[in-house]
């Protein structure tokens, strides 16, 4: 049993979601920035987009470890180590002269953040009594919330008005605040060192994800390889398929499936991943709209995409309160609805729309998003044990960060079709004002969206009723 105070939960919390921010931003502050970054170092954008892609791969193999790496060194130690090997490889970032030290320097930054995102969660999960936990996940909602919306946006201003150097460090006294706050505030936990690491699994999950995460990041360029993109995903999905049976039949699995047996675990990564997996390619989908059909300025695109965090935010005080009046199920039901609702209504803008109406809908979409976020991600745990907290959470980081990540890859692949699989820049500047692909692309997230919102309808009425808020 906890015997944290509230207090201390909560500055835990918001500790560990500056932590996750800064890991999510720097996974995607860099797409608008790719241009600048590869003229100052004299190589074409298409080179340089392996700084994106060398840290999602390094997300992608390292995160299914973190439980292992803190069951047997324990949360602090992880925790902070974490922090420090991301920090000093923003410092390393900023200093690359070349496309080389700089993709490595992206690497040792994906192994800060693989260790950071998991380990820091599980560090709030295991002081935070089930009864708080709804308002300690609405906490590390809102980084991966918020990062997508702000980084093309961030990302433009530094490098228009500053230099891409800064996007790295400003990370760099973050960082130091980072590690000082986690070592008054997460709790130092004893190192279980007994259980031997899965080599065998470590090394399907590792090639299969990273092949799958490969796959993703090269659908979502300018000039993708269709036939090398599909061969990769083959390959990294058979890796995947052989990895899960070695997983099931293992006596010491890297990854154990058994929380999936759990109703409430097993909706919010079902369910919940389809709501994960439309809801990211909507950042991604929205800006290039705005600014390749309709024609309006990156500042002026930015600033509407900016207004889902508007959304975002302004629902965070009745989140609780929804859960507490009406339950989970109803409240993911709605959410998800919401959000395909929402998808819906952006297939039917066009360049004439009001922009007032624009930013209702943005609003709109982004207060359904937090919403549905906040309801997933809590219920996740909602009936696992504190025994079972590390390798659920484990499992739990794995999905959504390949939720998350192929988010993008799905916007970009809904273009692709659109066009007939032609090459994205070409077709799109080749149709300025040409919405159709955009309305394909969000009538099929909306239909996605909507069969999660299905699953969700056939869950329990009691899912989630050992977190539901009993009071205000």
């Amino acid at each position: 049993m906890s015997t944290s105070t509230p207090k201390h939960e909560r500055n835990l919390a918001l500790l560990v979601a500056g932590a996750l921010f800064m890991e999510f931003l720097d996974g995607t502050i860099l797409t608008t920035s790719i241009p600048v970054i590869a003229k100052s170092l004299g190589v074409n954008a298409g080179r340089a987009g392996i700084a994106i892609t060398a840290y999602m791969l390094v997300l992608a193999i390292l995160i299914p470890l973190s439980g292992w790496v803190a069951e047997r060194s324990g949360t602090r130690r992880v925790f902070m180590v974490a922090i420090a090997v991301f920090t000093l490889g923003s410092l390393a970032c900023a200093l690359s002269g070349t496309l080389s030290e700089l993709t490595i320097a992206r690497v040792a930054q994906g192994v800060g953040g693989a260790m950071m995102v998991p380990v820091g969660r599980l560090a709030v999960l295991n002081v935070t009594p089930k009864e708080r936990l709804v308002t300690a996940i609405a906490y590390l909602t809102w980084p991966a919330l918020t990062a997508p919306v702000i980084a093309p946006l961030l990302g433009g201003i530094i490098t228009t008005y500053t230099s891409w150097h800064w996007i790295f460090i400003i990370n760099l006294p973050l960082g130091v605040i980072a590690l000082l706050a986690a070592w008054f505030l997460v709790p130092a936990t004893d190192a279980r060192g007994s259980k031997r690491l899965d080599w065998a699994g470590f090394t399907l999950v590792g090639v299969g994800l990273g092949l799958l995460a490969y796959a993703a990041s090269e659908a979502a360029g300018a000039q993708p390889d269709w036939t090398a993109i599909a061969a990769q995903a083959l390959v990294g999905a058979a890796f995947t398929a052989g990895a899960v049976v070695h997983l099931r039949r293992s006596a010491n699995p890297l990854l154990e499936f058994s929380p999936l047996a759990t109703e409430s675990f097993r909706i919010s990564h079902t369910a919940g991943s389809v709501f994960r997996l439309t809801v990211s390619a909507v950042p991604f989908l929205l800006p290039l709209m705005f600014e390749l059909a309709f024609r309006w300025s990156p500042i002026m695109a930015g600033g509407f995409v900016l207004l889902l965090y508007l959304g975002n935010v302004g629902i965070k005080p009745m989140t609780t309160k929804m859960l507490r009046w009406f339950g989970f199920r109803p409240v993911m039901l709605v959410a998800t609805a919401g959000v395909a609702a929402s998808m819906a209504l952006s297939a039917a803008l066009t360049p004439q729309t009001p922009l007032m109406l624009v930013g209702i809908l943005m609003v709109f979409s982004g207060a359904a998003r937090s919403v549905g976020f906040t309801a997933y991600n809590t219920v996740a745990f909602a009936d696992i044990s504190q025994a079972g907290m590390n390798r659920a959470n484990t499992l739990a980081s794995t999905l959504q960060q390949l939720a998350a990540g192929f988010g993008i890859a799905l916007g970009a692949v809904l273009l692709q079709a659109a066009h007939g699989f032609g090459v994205l820049e070409s077709a799109l500047g080749a149709a300025p004002g040409n919405v159709d692909p955009y309305r394909f692309s969000f009538l099929a997230l909306a239909v996605l969206a909507g069969l999660a919102a299905l699953s969700a309808a056939r869950s329990s009425s009691q899912l989630g009723v050992a977190v539901r808020p009993q009071r205000l």
